[in-house]
């Protein structure tokens, strides 16, 4: 960025380090920051450090957390026979609005992707293992396997399931097809085989 003075060719160059933020976008985000009063600059500067100072994994569902072990996994109220395995925290969230899951949650951070170099080492099934492993994890009835429904995601829930077998914990993959007010006509092919298999009685 030869063209700006460095204090804002710095800010471009940090904007282009997140994900799906080009040079044209960094450059609208730095210059949208100079028109910002300072105060609100500096309050978004302030969130940033203490994200990232303050936040960590919980030592039991691997979520990001402020407290450890999280307020999911401290919650008396949680239906301990359920534990559903999900890729990131965003997965916690939606899965939360639901309002209809009340279990507890291991969080992978990740999915199974070896075009990425993504091996089962680099996410959280380790920890998964282990959890399953001490005397709190004799609770659990049911492991609900909820990775996205892509290659990676398939892939890693084959790989899990697999592994858990032995187990004798119930495993389940959470159900896939045609989304609420969809129409068949622009579902594909894998979409609508889902959809099928899926299926229940009315």
């Amino acid at each position: 960025m030869l063209y700006y003075p460095q204090p804002i060719s710095d800010l471009i160059d940090g904007f282009m380090r997140l994900p799906g933020i080009g040079p044209k976008t960094a450059q609208r985000l730095a210059f949208h920051v100079l028109s910002m009063n300072e105060d609100d600059v500096i309050g978004i500067a302030k969130a940033l450090v203490n994200a990232k100072r303050h936040l960590h994994y919980c030592s039991q569902c691997c979520n990001i957390t402020d407290v450890d072990p999280c307020r999911i996994c401290r919650d008396p109220s949680r239906n301990r026979q359920l534990l559903c395995v999900v890729q990131d925290a965003k997965d916690v969230v939606a899965m939360e609005k639901t309002r209809e899951y009340t279990g507890l949650y291991h969080v992978l951070q990740g999915a199974i992707s070896p075009i990425e170099g993504i091996g089962p080492d680099k996410i959280r099934i380790t920890e998964l293992l282990r959890r399953l492993q001490t005397p709190e994890a004799q609770e659990i009835k049911e492991i609900i396997l909820a990775t996205n429904p892509n290659i990676e995601g398939e892939a890693t829930a084959m790989y899990i399931s697999r592994l858990l077998k032995p187990t004798g914990i119930k495993i389940t993959r959470i159900a896939h097809g045609l989304p609420v007010g969809g129409d068949l006509e622009y579902a594909d092919e894998v979409t609508l085989s889902k959809a099928l298999e899926g299926r229940r009685e009315l």
